[in-house]
């Protein structure tokens, strides 16, 4: 990145010509997201509307294309991990979220419920600590008050105001677990995401459990880690009027849980009339329609 040659450039988007300004923006958008302080520093010390309003829409397509790329990169990766996957989700609303912070908030939680443990402990006896310590101490809870909003489904901000979505609150949950060695995958259950808690011996290599049988039980995090049975679920997608289906009953991958939550923000956002934001997050989750197209091999 040439420094000077980027300041040249920004002290041209004033310009009132259109053509010009069009050619400083193609330009600009080309370089990485290692210049935005240049911009942030331009707005700052600039007092003219137009230019202040052309500098952020730079910014904010230098920091989608950023997260479009990172996705991508995810989505290529071969573990794609669940905590990574949120926080790009979260960058798109917050570019400046830090994923040490977000480790740091988890790693309070964990430490919380770690202390109350001990290897004598079942499977279900683990699970109550995890909810005691989640929903009695630190009190997560779905949000009632606003259930389609946006912020439900940042990780960022359901770690902050303790509240979320049965996906985010689930996302949660898992990783915790996941880091504390318990098998607890997510369900991609529809009108309520819950969890699974597996048989180790049953997960392969790549973490896929085809086989209902290795499920022990399954948890709803979003009534404080009810622990349900196989006859819970039928009932439920029953009384949802749903057409059975086995991934209804199995663990899913970390990819389908993102792409859910990336869902989840689209119908935020167009239940608030955001139709920008709404067309933004259609064109992120694009790229999970490419990656199907091109899975790694």
């Amino acid at each position: 990145m040439d420094r000077e040659k980027i300041k040249a450039l920004i002290t041209l988007l004033d310009d009132p010509n259109d053509e010009v300004y069009a050619s400083v923006e193609s330009v600009l958008l080309k370089e990485p997201i290692e210049i935005v302080p240049e911009l942030e520093k331009a707005w700052e010390t600039s007092f003219d509307n137009i230019f202040q309003e052309r500098v952020e829409n730079i910014i904010h397509s230098i920091q989608l294309n950023d997260t479009h790329a990172e996705l991508k990169n995810w989505l290529k990766s071969p573990n794609q991990d669940l905590l990574y996957g949120a926080y790009l989700v979260c960058k798109y609303q917050y570019p400046d979220v830090s994923i040490i912070h977000l480790k740091e908030q988890l790693s309070e939680l964990r430490k919380d419920i770690w202390l109350e443990m001990n290897e004598h402990l079942t499977s279900l006896e683990k699970i109550r600590i995890v909810n005691h310590v989640l929903f009695d101490v630190h009190k997560f809870s779905r949000n009632t008050s606003k259930y389609l909003a946006p912020e439900n489904n940042y990780i960022k901000e359901v770690l902050k105001t303790h509240k979320g979505n049965p996906l985010s609150v689930s996302v949660i949950y898992s990783i915790l677990c996941r880091e504390l060695g318990m098998p607890v995958f997510g369900v991609n259950l529809p009108k309520n995401f819950i969890l699974a808690f597996v048989d180790e011996s049953a997960i392969s290599d790549n973490e896929q459990i085809k086989d209902e049988a290795a499920v022990l039980f399954y948890i709803n995090p979003i009534n404080k880690g009810a622990v349900l049975g196989r006859k819970e679920i039928e009932y439920f997608i029953k009384q949802q009027k749903l057409q059975p289906k086995e991934e209804y009953y199995l663990p899913c991958d970390n990819v389908t849980i993102i792409k859910r939550m990336l869902n989840n923000l689209r119908f935020g956002y167009d239940s608030k009339g955001e139709e920008g934001k709404k067309e933004e997050i259609q064109k992120i989750l694009a790229l999970f329609d490419e990656a199907n197209q091109h899975p790694i091999e």
